[in-house]
């Protein structure tokens, strides 16, 4: 009896450790941990991935075509049959070598910071293996860099560490929904190719930086910005005219599938026209090449991923960022000016008249469109918005169309 009252008391005193433990999951700075979330009856609910409707209309009748049609939405393929003469001639550019020279190779302390950056509480990728490991490994084993130094030098990115594990995360309001697109796709990708991924972006983001390559029109993934920039950004083009009682049409475009739309092609040309180390585009080609995107449950579900930055990845930011750059030092008006925050974006346009703010708008979003075309991205009209900005008092009800 007196052991087991010893038992229950263990169990006791290890419960109300773990429930403390619970409580600080977050730091008492954040009103809004999981201990407010669990009270308001906000914590998140384990999902069970449902019936979903199939392009043709009809529905899955099973996990593993449930798990086809949600990598198929998600990972679209970039077919080659529609491509215009652009596209082809972008194709055969970005396979010709490159005459930059090369970067030098990863110190090892380089090597170092960068596995002692990643938390080891983030979720391994296919092979298990944390950050905390490759850190004791390499502690042991610094000689590893040689390694890393061979896939730069050979612009071999590993096939082993581009598999990525896809955890489907659905989004909220969507639980009811039939469609696929209710779903986020997270990629869990092995320590050992993130590494190499962070190494990569790192010295091409100090590249890019250090010969002042990007615009400034980009407040998302860029150091010491946020959306409090850009929005204090449309405020100065817009507040000098609302006060002369001008007229603002301010335009916000959404991407389409966004990072998972993203074309290769086009990233690697915009590398090309930054002049990118050639030992750094080389890998990058490595990099956007024989990628796959796996689904498990009692059966495995792998499709060949074919375009787009993984959600989750580490140089996912920093390649979207390449991309845009070409839209957002495209040469508008001396009306219109362009703001990004990662892949949103908005166009102000002023004018005397409404009439004359839309032609302006029109002439911009005539370039935009034809860059999207360039790229092989397109933007959602169900979430692309417009509005008109002025102190004038509406005499008319009117509905703006651009072309």
């Amino acid at each position: 009896m007196e052991t087991k009252r010893e038992y229950q008391l263990q169990i006791k005193k290890e419960k109300l450790n773990s429930w403390k433990e619970y409580c600080n999951v977050a730091a008492s700075t954040n009103p809004w941990s999981q201990v407010y979330k669990l009270a308001a009856g906000k914590a998140r609910a384990d999902r069970i991935m449902t019936t979903l409707r199939k392009p043709d209309g009809s529905e899955t009748s099973s996990i593993k075509e449930t798990m086809d049609v949600i990598l198929q939405y998600l990972f679209p393929e970039d077919r080659k049959e529609s491509e215009n003469q652009l596209h082809k001639t972008i194709r055969r550019s970005v396979e010709e070598p490159i005459n930059t020279r090369d970067d030098t190779g990863f110190s090892k302390e380089e090597i170092r910071q960068t596995i002692a950056s990643f938390s080891d509480k983030k979720a391994p990728g296919r092979d298990g293996i944390t950050a905390s490991v490759y850190l004791r490994t390499f502690k042991l084993l610094p000689e590893v860099t040689a390694i890393y130094n061979q896939c730069l030098d050979r612009g071999c990115f590993p096939k082993r560490w581009k598999a990525a594990k896809i955890i489907p995360i659905m989004k909220p309001g969507q639980e009811n929904s039939a469609e696929p697109s209710k779903y986020r796709p997270i990629s869990l990708l092995n320590m050992g190719g993130k590494i190499l991924e962070k190494l990569l972006i790192t010295r091409i983001t100090h590249y890019l930086y250090r010969h002042d390559l990007l615009t400034d029109k980009q407040y998302g993934f860029t150091p010491q910005k946020s959306t409090v920039d850009a929005a204090m950004e449309a405020k100065h083009f817009i507040k000098p005219i609302i006060e002369k009682r001008g007229i603002v049409i301010m335009a916000s475009l959404d991407v389409a599938g966004a990072f998972d739309s993203a074309w290769w092609p086009s990233i690697l040309q915009g590398l090309k026209d930054l002049g990118c180390p050639r030992n750094l585009y080389n890998l990058s080609k490595g990099y956007f090449s024989h990628r796959t995107a796996e689904m498990a449950t009692n059966s495995d579900c792998i499709t060949r991923v074919t375009k787009g930055c993984p959600q989750g990845s580490c140089c996912g930011p920093g390649f979207w960022n390449v991309l845009y750059n070409s839209l957002l030092k495209t040469e508008l008006t001396s009306y219109s000016t362009i703001i990004a925050f990662a892949d949103d974006i908005i166009i102000l346009t002023r004018g005397k008249s409404v009439v004359e703010a839309e032609n302006y708008m029109n002439l911009e979003m005539k370039k935009i469109k034809k860059w999207a075309q360039k790229n092989k991205l397109q933007f959602n009209e169900n979430k692309s918005q417009v509005m008109l900005l002025t102190h004038r008092k509406r005499r008319e009800k009117r509905r703006w169309r651009f072309t």
